[in-house]
């Protein structure tokens, strides 16, 4: 089963990534039905299809769900593109294409699903452990900072709402380096950080500044740590 499911997703990689050029993309978009490369893009997934499964007469049906399926959800997609956020867009039509990669696999193998395992105390302490490095954290320091106000010193250049988004993904590096025992990635990505901030700690222009960004990353770090060191001595106790 895991071997069909790679051999399948390989297959709508190559075809959707790979093989698929940003003027094909561009020219669906523009044309839709009546672009020629949407039937392109299609023939390029059968060719990857047939070659991952070796030509194996058995998936005729598996490949012919996917191939119409993919062509469908394309086309749902090129239709609703200029009505829905993109990025919203691609993430629900590439889930669509791997539930029919999932449907298509049950039809060979078969698959039992058991719910009840989401529902682990592992599961659901790595669940609660994500939650809090990224959400509950965010929520923390923001209570903890909110006292300074330091916008003036802002040249306002600044993405919206980057800070909080790259305040969540290193969190979340910390967290995962610290319940894989790899406390040697914390290290490198403090030292990694502390380069990438180095412009705004020497140019600021007020001693502030310099102190409110390392108020914020000290506090960062310690939350992603703690979270990490009581997901350790939970798991160990369950």
């Amino acid at each position: 089963m895991i071997s069909l499911f790679i051999k399948l997703f390989l297959a709508h990689v190559i075809g959707d990534f790979i093989f698929q050029p940003e003027k094909w993309v561009n020219h669906k978009q523009e044309h839709k039905l009546r672009s020629k490369f949407l039937y392109v893009h299609i023939l390029v997934h059968l060719m990857a299809l047939l070659i991952v499964l070796q030509f194996d007469k058995r998936y005729w049906l598996g490949i012919l769900i996917i191939l119409i399926s993919h062509f469908i959800i394309d086309v749902i997609k090129l239709f609703l593109n200029s009505k829905f956020n993109q990025r919203w867009l691609f993430a629900l039509d590439q889930l669509a294409h791997i539930l029919v990669i999932a449907y298509v696999i049950t039809l060979y193998h078969e698959v039992s699903w058991d719910l009840q395992m989401l529902f682990k105390p592992e599961v659901l302490l790595v669940i609660t452990g994500i939650l809090c490095v990224t959400k509950v954290s965010s929520i923390i320091m923001k209570i903890f900072i909110s006292k300074w106000d330091l916008s003036a010193l802002s040249n306002g250049d600044s993405l919206e709402q980057a800070g909080a988004y790259i305040g969540m993904l290193e969190r979340l590096f910390v967290f995962a380096f610290i319940i894989t025992n790899h406390w040697e990635g914390v290290g490198f990505l403090i030292a990694a950080k502390s380069v990438f901030r180095f412009g705004d700690l020497s140019n600021a222009k007020d001693r502030k500044l310099t102190e409110y960004i390392l108020i914020g990353t000290l506090l960062s770090f310690g939350l992603a740590i703690a979270f990490g060191l009581l997901y350790l001595y939970l798991f160990g106790i369950i």
